[in-house]
């Protein structure tokens, strides 16, 4: 049996347990944990823990981490009190996500919360989850410049020079938050007048412009196409000029991907093109 490794055996346990998906319980506790970034964690999400059985599994796993290193960090949402309290009594560190804010929400609404599960990340509002589907196919077809068929719809249209975050980002914001975009790549075709490539000059106002460093530019597009001129430091360096150079004559608000993730991009995008889910 393979050894961990060093900084595997040192990280800090940190599990994400839930009656679903485990979305909620990751994206939560990730955000909390966000906040001591000189602490390694060694995390595992744990869905579908929805029977005390499952519930005992997941505590003998705990029971084992805690066994070789720091006790355990434990974030769960769950609604049923008996699998709670399986958890509970874990030795670990257990932050109950839902328990102290459904009970406050309980008391304001005068109602009890339903118990029945996996409703955080359901179906939901149906014309709303609909509207999701549809933001994702409208994503695909006009990944990449692709399609340029109904452009004049679009939320946002996402340009940059290939590599630069175009893709996960515009797919974030149509599954994240339902909206249509579309996303362009610069090449060096687009560069040889001062407007913005044709297929998107006529919708100006809808553009958005990712960059990145040329390094960090370099090291993606080496992974892609190792000792190319695609991948070389003076091309990347030589089309984020150009690209950052067109933004700005264009007036075409943009961001630098390198130190963001998705998450961070999608919120500056929202906010600089006055978007609303």
């Amino acid at each position: 049996m393979p050894r961990p490794s060093a900084s595997r055996a040192t990280a800090r346990p940190a599990y994400f347990v839930s009656d679903s998906t485990g979305i909620t319980a990751e994206t939560l506790g990730s955000a909390l944990l966000a906040n001591f970034p000189g602490v390694a964690f060694h995390r595992h999400t744990i869905p579908f823990v929805d029977t005390v059985g499952g519930a005992r599994d997941v505590v003998r796993d705990i029971q084992a981490a805690a066994a070789t290193g720091a006790v355990p960090i434990l974030f769960a949402t769950v609604k049923s009190a008996e699998i709670l309290a399986e958890l509970m009594a874990s030795g670990a560190v257990v932050v109950d996500l839902l328990g102290g804010h459904l009970r406050e929400l309980e008391a304001a609404l005068g109602s009890t919360a339903s118990e029945q599960l996996g409703q955080y990340h359901g179906v939901g509002d149906i014309e709303r989850y609909f509207a999701r589907m549809r933001a994702v196919e409208y994503a695909i077809e006009h990944d990449d410049g692709q399609s340029m068929r109904a452009l004049d719809i679009a939320d946002v249209i996402v340009i940059a020079p290939s590599r630069c975050g175009k893709t996960p980002t515009t797919m974030y914001l149509a599954l994240q938050y339902g909206l249509l975009v579309a996303n362009y790549p610069l090449t060096d075709d687009d560069f040889p007048s001062d407007g913005l490539p044709a297929p998107v000059a006529p919708h100006l106002d809808k553009c958005f412009g990712l960059t990145t460093t040329p390094l960090r530019l370099s090291q993606v597009r080496h992974e892609r196409r190792p000792d190319s001129v695609y991948s070389s430091l003076a091309q990347c360096t030589l089309e984020l000029r150009r690209a950052e150079d067109l933004y700005r004559r264009n007036r075409v608000p943009f961001l630098n991907s390198s130190t963001k993730s998705v998450e961070e991009m999608s919120a500056v995008i929202m906010q600089s093109m006055r978007l609303r889910s």
